[in-house]
């Protein structure tokens, strides 16, 4: 079948591998007009790993992937170490090792993989036609292509996704999660953390945090609670993080220092949506941050996405009464456990960022001396389920 794509991030681009794997002519659009990631890198936990593994590119993916081994809590005031253990329980539990990328890497190779030849830049969609037999999108330039099906992975504010919802369905809104990340690449430096570790530095609701990825470089962040919709210029730079994080230990200063803000620097606020059932209608359907648009407090938002594009795979490899019976076999596989994890997303970020505070200062407290046996059974609990393993299940921590 020519299956058109709307979308070429990490969504779309791994299910048109998974589609092209199965034989299918694969077509994807995108808006952006040139390839700019939004966001420095991700976390790939061992359920996204896997996925892009069955896709055929587990080991140049292994090749970006920094060796992320232990995780440490420090003190944000005073750089004490809370907590230090290793990541390997993970590894042998969920049956891969788990590794932050740099997105633009990641994104690179999944588009050179699909064929840059297949991916068309500048193309904005503005109507979706369904005769039951085909699918017809229309461009902004007044342009059309035609399908046998249309897979939406066009992100958190997607119009596939209002074309796909039921006449009648209640608005889906975005909501603001309550704060603000700021994110980018910086070399590796002992004096913010080991070059092996993920680092977090947690006080008064706010993170500042390191991770390995390849080129020793370390993926930062921060987040920030704060109202939505506060101006911010880009030529303010680090500026809004030398007030947030005045005072805080010197790793954290070492951080700010580190930052070249015209190299790499985002600012993003962070939204989610309300978890919704209706993912496809007719020979349409929608897929990543249009299906499940989450905040990035548990590290599953392209885990998530990359699950989406394993299930469709195999729903179109295993099911063969039509089109449509196929995409709501898809939905059927993923819209509970991909609204599951914005749920728990949710509820993550509202202990970590002091809404409220007693939850937040019981968090810290636990994190002191902790063995990490807790932690590493959140991360787990989080992979398990993956369409991956096919219910399977993992060993208990």
């Amino acid at each position: 079948m020519k299956v058109i794509i709307v979308g070429a991030g990490i969504g779309g681009t791994s299910a048109g591998i998974a589609l092209t794997k199965l034989g299918h002519d694969i077509v994807i659009y995108d808006r952006m007009r040139e390839n700019k990631p939004v966001g420095a890198a991700l976390s790939l936990w061992s359920n996204g790993v896997k996925v892009l593994n069955w896709l055929g590119v587990g080991a140049e993916v292994a090749a970006l992937g920094g060796d992320m081994a232990d995780m440490v809590y420090l003190d944000g005031h005073t750089g004490e170490t809370m907590c230090d253990f290793s990541l390997a329980p993970v590894t042998a539990m969920a049956g891969q090792k788990p590794y932050p990328v740099a997105r633009a890497d990641l994104q690179a190779l999944l588009m050179e993989r699909v064929g840059l030849d297949r991916i068309h830049l500048g193309r904005q969609v503005v109507g979706i036609a369904d005769d039951g037999t085909q699918v017809t999108v229309t461009f902004a330039d007044g342009t059309t292509d035609t399908g046998d099906l249309l897979i939406g992975a066009d992100g958190a504010r997607s119009i596939t996704r209002d074309y796909v919802q039921p006449e009648g369905a209640p608005e889906i809104v975005r909501e603001y999660s309550g704060y603000t990340n700021f994110n980018g690449l910086i070399p590796a430096d002992d004096a913010i953390g080991r070059d092996t570790a993920w680092t977090t530095y947690v006080a008064d609701g706010k993170r500042a945090a390191v991770m390995p990825v390849a080129g020793d470089r370390f993926y930062f962040w921060f987040d920030v609670p704060q109202p939505a919709g506060l101006e911010y210029d880009r030529a303010d730079g680090v500026a809004p993080l030398r007030a947030a994080f005045d005072g805080w230990a010197p790793g954290v200063q070492a951080l700010v220092d580190a930052i070249d803000p015209e190299a790499s620097l985002n600012r993003v606020e962070i939204w989610d949506i309300t978890p919704f059932s209706t993912w496809a209608k007719g020979r349409v359907a929608i897929l990543g941050d249009a299906a499940h648009n989450t905040a990035p407090d548990i590290g599953q938002g392209a885990c998530s996405a990359l699950e989406d594009a394993f299930a469709l795979g195999i729903a179109f490899a295993t099911n063969t009464v039509s089109v449509e019976d196929t995409l709501k076999r898809y939905e059927q596989m993923r819209a509970e456990r991909a609204g599951d994890l914005v749920l728990r997303a949710r509820k993550r970020g509202y202990e970590t960022h002091a809404f409220d505070v007693d939850a937040t200062e019981a968090w810290y407290e636990s994190l002191r001396g902790a063995d990490g046996v807790g932690i590493i059974r959140g991360i787990v609990g989080n992979i398990d389920g993956t369409p991956v393993d096919l219910g399977g299940g993992l060993r208990a921590v």
